[in-house]
């Protein structure tokens, strides 16, 4: 089997609310590049990539893409680099995409899920069986609050709640007096059988403004504190100072940014996306690699459509130390059943069938390669 060719589709969902973090507070989340690549086979497979032009690592070291870069560098570069290669042979994939073309990672993770799904129908397996074998069949959520005033936080948290989440992860940075109350309202509200982590997305100003912040914030229960400020070194004097763990996440793209983290002491933990390094094939050897030196991790990323979300999920079921609760959305097409608030971002999904939420956690697809069947018809409706 063979690389034929491609098609790339940019496609925009609607969102049930505005979801914003400390480095973007104006782009909206859901548009994203959809990749079908096409086999002499006959075979497809669908990858996913959510580019933001406003996510990448501090000071340059990684830098945006968008929907639109995304389909370029595929459709220029990655699908030429790798036509007649057979797609489950995935180290060559990778190594023909990065001979042509440096960086770029959420291009080549497009391409790079596309390939493990067109494997896993090949084969008759899921994903998580290439990556390893399943060690769990579900990934349990966090609610992700967006920057939003508190009352509204608040509420949107209560319905999380009622309707199974068992995390809830606010997004801060920019105000530490909000950000403070808002921790404090919330484990008054929710009490102490739910779980409250924090993420700066780099948006405090120094050092001292991060430890003082987190520290008050621990009063109040909070078991992570996430990227407060941008920079390995930055983290490092944060992590000296607070008792919960560090996280890291925009200063964790690659397998040497682990390392660079490991040898600072600048986090325990880190956010392992499939897009950041690239596709499932470096995720996987990022978090590997971290697993040796001992740092666990939950399945990051950036409120992706069904496509990535099941590849985020795939990720999460094989990798051993993805033991966090992450933000993993629950993919839920129009009129689908499942929660109406807990882990859900958008009003529709390009996916035929909804995911299923069970006790708290989204489950993994089943069914061979990702376990989605794309509706071809929502490319159309949601087409930018």
């Amino acid at each position: 089997m063979h690389v034929t060719g491609c098609e790339v589709f940019l496609v925009a969902l609607p969102s049930r609310r505005e979801h914003t973090w400390a480095s973007k507070m104006e782009t909206p989340i859901g548009h994203h590049a959809i990749v079908r690549l096409d086999t002499d086979e006959g075979l497809s497979g669908w990858g996913e990539s959510p580019a933001i032009a406003t996510w990448g690592g501090a000071h340059g070291r990684f830098y945006g893409e968008t929907p639109e870069t995304v389909k370029h560098m595929v459709e220029a570069y990655l699908v030429p680099a790798i036509r007649g290669v057979d797609p489950a042979e995935i180290a060559i994939v990778h190594a023909r995409m990065d001979k042509v073309v440096k960086g770029n990672p959420y291009a080549k993770a497009a391409v790079d899920i596309a390939c493990y799904d067109i494997a896993g129908k090949a084969q008759g397996v899921p994903v998580s069986t290439l990556l390893g074998g399943r060690l769990r069949d579900g990934i349990e959520v966090a609610h992700s609050l967006g920057i939003m005033e508190i009352d509204r936080c608040i509420a949107e948290a209560e319905q999380a709640i009622a309707e199974g989440a068992r995390t809830i992860k606010c997004k801060t940075g920019l105000d530490p007096e909000r950000d403070v109350e808002l921790v404090r309202r919330l484990r008054e509200t929710a009490g102490d059988a739910v779980r409250i982590r924090v993420d700066g997305n780099e948006g405090y100003r120094t050092v001292a403004e991060a430890v003082e912040t987190t520290k008050r914030q621990e009063e109040y229960g909070i078991f992570l504190c996430e990227q407060p400020l941008a920079g390995v070194e930055a983290l490092a004097r944060v992590a000296e100072r607070i008792d919960v763990p560090v996280m890291a996440d925009e200063s964790a793209w690659t397998a040497h940014d682990i390392l660079e983290l490991h040898e600072l002491g600048a986090a325990e933990c880190f956010s392992c996306y499939v897009t950041k390094p690239g596709g499932l094939h470096r995720a996987r050897q990022q978090a590997e690699f971290a697993a040796v030196l001992g740092m666990y991790h939950d399945i990051g990323g950036s409120i992706e459509m069904g496509i990535g979300n099941a590849a985020n999920l795939h990720l999460g079921a094989a990798m051993p130390l993805a033991i966090l609760p992450s933000v993993c959305p629950v993919t839920k097409p129009a009129g689908a059943p499942g929660p109406e608030i807990a882990g859900v971002y958008y009003l529709d999904d390009v996916v035929a069938a909804p995911f299923r939420f069970e006790d708290g956690k989204v489950m993994v697809p089943d069914g061979p390669g990702l376990g989605v069947e794309v509706d071809v018809e929502k490319l159309a409706r949601y087409a930018v």
